[in-house]
Formats: C-alpha cells, sequence, structure tokens
C-alpha cells in the first residue's frame, strides 16, 4: 500500500495533465522524486512559485509532507528501488505534466580495485534502474497531457570521469545515456527531454557519499562557494516553463570557481 499524504488535493476525475485542488484553479501537475532535501526540495517549491501542483515523492515521506504543507502540493512515499513502490506511487497520479528525476546519489570514493559492490549496486538501482522506472511508469502520462517535459538531474559525472569515483560517475553517464535515448524514441511526440548537470551543489550528497562524516564532507566545499540548491532548482524552473516548441537538451550548471569535476579553483 502506498501512503499518500494530501495537502489539499482531490486527485480523482482531473483531466489531463492537471488535478483539481480545493478553492485554486485548475493547475498543472509537476512531479518530484527524491523530493524530501536538497534539489529536489528546491526545485518543488521553484515550481509551486511558477504555478505548478507539485507532487513529491521520497522515501522520507514527512520531510515530503513539510514542504507539501508548505507550498499547496501533495506528498506520496516513494522508493525507486522498490518496483512495487513507484507502480503504487504512479497510480497515485493520475495525470501529470511534468516529471523531474531527482532521486539517486553516491556512496564511498575508493579506487576501483577497492570498490565495494554493493555500494556501486546501489548506485546503479537508484540512479540508473530507479530513473528508469519512474521514467516508464509516467513518461505516457507526461505525453497524454499534450505538453509534457521530462527533466533528469545527472551531473558532470555523467560528463566526466574522475579518480575513486568510478561507481558514481558510470552510474551517472548510464543514466544520461538513458535520458538522451529517450530523447530520440520520442522524436515528434508532445514531450521535451531536459537534462540538468549540476557541478558542486552543498546538499546532503557529500555527507550521504561519505557515510555521514560531515568533517570529510565539509572538505569538498573548502575554500569556494558552491551553488545552493535554490541555484539548480531555478534553472530547472527554467528549462520547464520555456515554449513548448523550446527544448533545452543540456545544461550544465556549475559554481563559478569550479571549471571541471577535477579543478577548481580554492581561496588559501
Amino acid at each position: 500500500m502506498v501512503e499518500v499524504l494530501f495537502t489539499p488535493l482531490s486527485l480523482l476525475n482531473a483531466p489531463a495533465g492537471r488535478i483539481r485542488v480545493a478553492g485554486v484553479s485548475e493547475r498543472a501537475t509537476a512531479v518530484v522524486t527524491g523530493g524530501s532535501s536538497g534539489i529536489g526540495a528546491a526545485t518543488a517549491r521553484a515550481l509551486a512559485a511558477e504555478g505548478f501542483h507539485v507532487v513529491l515523492g521520497a522515501r522520507r515521506v514527512a520531510r515530503c509532507r513539510e514542504i507539501a504543507d508548505e507550498i499547496g502540493g501533495t506528498a506520496v512515499a516513494l522508493d525507486v528501488l522498490d518496483p512495487g513502490s513507484v507502480a503504487a506511487f504512479a497510480a497515485a497520479i493520475p495525470a501529470a505534466r511534468v516529471l523531474v528525476n531527482n532521486a539517486g546519489g553516491a556512496q564511498g570514493f575508493e579506487p576501483a580495485v577497492e570498490a565495494d559492490e554493493d555500494q556501486w549496486r546501489w548506485m546503479w538501482e537508484a540512479n540508473v534502474l530507479g530513473t528508469l522506472r519512474v521514467t516508464r511508469a509516467l513518461l505516457p502520462k507526461l505525453i497524454a497531457s499534450g505538453d509534457g517535459v521530462l527533466v533528469t538531474v545527472t551531473s558532470i559525472a555523467a560528463l566526466e570521469v574522475y579518480d575513486n569515483g568510478s561507481g558514481y560517475t558510470s552510474a551517472k553517464h548510464a543514466q544520461a545515456a538513458l535520458h538522451r535515448t529517450l530523447r530520440g524514441e520520442h522524436l515528434g511526440q508532445p514531450v521535451r527531454f531536459v537534462e540538468v548537470a549540476p557541478g558542486m551543489v552543498d546538499t546532503e550528497f557529500s555527507l550521504v557519499r561519505f557515510g555521514g562524516d560531515a568533517e570529510q564532507a565539509d572538505r569538498v566545499y573548502t575554500g569556494l562557494t558552491p551553488l545552493a540548491a535554490q541555484d539548480v532548482a531555478e534553472v530547472i524552473a527554467f528549462a520547464v516553463t520555456r515554449p513548448s516548441h523550446v527544448n533545452l537538451d543540456l545544461i550544465v550548471v556549475k559554481p563559478r570557481d569550479q571549471h571541471s569535476a577535477t579543478r577548481s579553483f580554492r581561496q588559501a
């Protein structure tokens, strides 16, 4: 059974791509995965500010509910590693116009010869198969809306490789390949495909990667000003709200002080 937390909303009997909100005119529906924190939470707020009704999905559904209450959205439990959870999540959303595939992350930072297969398995499940599952479940609804937009948040790790990061970079390369393939497979259909590839963003990403070691996570951003989640969210909101004939295929967004995955300027 899927846990659905409504704020205030009826998902029933809604026309394609739209839902009815009590006391509010009809609004297009945007779905954000990984919506409990970081880029996902910021994107939910940014899309709500653009007039969308936002459905937030994540395992930490209580945190999604707090954000949903703030923006007049809907929180629905979602674990992208669990096909049953994804199916139940999609079933709770009869229509949608925008999907932001944001769920994912990194674990570990070791050379390939020291790789932990469980960490690799998690990264491929979360970033690649998770994106596949959610996309497969919701893409038909985006197309049915007549003006769908699918955003996949990858990373500059989808464009580059770096030492000790082969598990994450390989997963992100695969996720990006999936997204870019969809662009061709659905050419001519009423749906756009936007890939957003951020560089350093100050979120829980590094904390998760380093197993909760806050000191090690903080060192990633020492001496420079990283992006904030809101910076990326504003880029996503901009891409989603372009005219329907405009497709921003790939947007790379990095801090001014970051040149690449391996080269940054840091103040002493």
